[in-house]
């Protein structure tokens, strides 16, 4: 076979053992070895596996992953996505479709304290879904947002998916993590769109919720906002320090923990077992990023290896003489991959190839990683893995059929039709608070 053959074949087997259910960490770095073996021998595969585990996780830039995932796992643990959708919940609730509203508010704010899509569709599944339920809302719409809204982590930082970019693609993260709040935010305000829009023209999607009284909807909310200003203490302490140039992105992640602990102290929320428990989530969940980071590194250099690199480009290569052609190829290479690959797969099998592109047309890496990231998002909801569907169904212990939460989706798949568009058309929504920055 030649190399080409076997880099597909390899994706093939990859697939396949992922479809078994073999953890996407071990079918990487499983098939990766087996790849190295073949075109090199034994000696130099049993290398690559010795060595890549400690330069990976010996990066220095990589240890803001477990700060923010720690600061993430505090804020859960003292309630603060119960807080966000209660604030939410009263602010949004009397619109068409408040409720899913409110689920797509609480999650863009959840953003700003966890750097987890997973964790924030867990947490808001288990939350929302059966509120909404007991409204009458619409299954695939109370867990279509769920997942959808879950995905706005990625952008909102702290975001663990810039931090990577960041590292491989050698852009600073700082400006990196600024550069997701618009596209945040602005995602957000599409889906709110489309929720009230739809349940607007048909209110049985999601019927509003009726309070006894304007002076009860406005006590209600006054007081939902002094269960909230954890997270703009949160936000202030993470991203400001970076915006003034006060804090590293590595050293915003330990002062977000910090603040974290203090804030829980302080309400009297953090209990030693909370403390404990979210050091072991952060622990776990580092363990499982990094994990899959290794075979993923492993992979892209059997990738490179084999040539693969050489497939990219010709496949992109006829379309980069101009920065709009380069950027619709690059995002539908994007699409496909995001129906199969990990996350962090994804970013490390294409940045070494698509970077060198767009440095040579002169086009922005940070707008392009805001854009990978966008395009990662997408691929969370998209079958046939989708990650986030599948989390939304585990938390709701499979209660509600995978295809239903598929069918909610689709509607906030069309929102980022109109989202990508205008990130692509107008770069600087993404660049103006980088640029702005000390």
């Amino acid at each position: 076979m030649t190399t080409l053959q076997v880099a597909a074949t390899s994706i093939v087997m990859m697939l396949v053992l992922i479809g078994l259910r073999v953890p996407i960490g071990v079918a990487m770095g499983g098939v990766a070895f087996l790849g190295l073996w073949y075109l090199r021998n034994f000696n130099v595969a049993l290398s690559v596996l010795r060595d890549t585990p400690f330069v990976f996780a010996a990066n220095w830039d990589l240890s803001a992953i477990p700060m923010f995932l720690l600061m993430g796992a505090i804020a859960a643990n003292c309630g603060i996505g119960a807080a966000l959708f209660r604030a939410a919940y009263a602010w949004f609730g009397s619109l068409p479709g408040g409720l899913a509203v409110a689920t797509n508010w609480a999650c863009a704010g959840f953003g700003a304290a966890s750097g987890s899509s997973i964790a924030a569709a867990a947490v808001m599944a288990r939350l929302a879904v059966p509120e909404m339920i007991k409204n009458k809302y619409d299954r695939a719409l109370a867990t279509g947002v769920c997942a959808s809204g879950g995905t706005l982590d990625a952008l909102i930082p702290p975001s663990i998916l810039f931090v990577v970019y960041g590292v491989f693609a050698e852009v600073s993260i700082a400006k990196l993590l600024l550069a997701g709040i618009l596209p945040g935010l602005l995602t957000a305000g599409v889906y709110m769109a489309m929720i009230v829009i739809r349940c607007w023209l048909n209110p049985e999607l999601g019927p509003p919720v009726k309070f006894a009284s304007d002076d009860e909807k406005w006590k209600e909310r006054w007081a939902s906002l002094r269960e909230v200003w954890p997270i703009l203490v949160l936000i202030v302490a993470v991203m400001g320090g970076l915006y003034w140039g006060v804090v590293s992105p590595t050293e915003s992640g330990a002062v977000g923990a910090l603040v974290a602990i203090l804030i829980g102290l302080g309400q009297r929320k953090l209990t030693w077992r909370g403390f404990i428990d979210s050091f072991k989530d952060a622990i776990g969940t580092t363990a499982q990023l990094f994990f899959i980071g290794i075979g993923a590194v492993i992979y892209t250099k059997f990738l490179a290896l084999s040539g693969s690199g050489v497939l990219f480009t010709e496949l992109v290569g006829s379309w980069a003489v101009h920065p709009l052609l380069l950027v619709i190829a690059v995002s539908l290479i994007y699409i496909v991959l995001g129906m199969f690959l990990d996350p962090l797969g994804m970013i490390l099998l294409t940045i070494p190839v698509f970077v060198p592109m767009f440095t040579a047309l002169d086009l922005d890496l940070v707008w392009f990683g805001v854009l990978v990231v966008k395009f990662i998002g997408i691929g969370l909801l998209t079958p046939p893995v989708g990650f986030n569907i599948y989390v939304v169904s585990g938390a709701l212990n499979n209660t509600v059929p995978l295809q239903t939460i598929f069918r909610g989706c689709y509607w906030f798949l069309a929102c980022e039709v109109v989202v990508m568009t205008l990130l692509i058309a107008f770069p600087q929504i993404s660049l103006w608070l980088p640029n702005s920055m000390n």
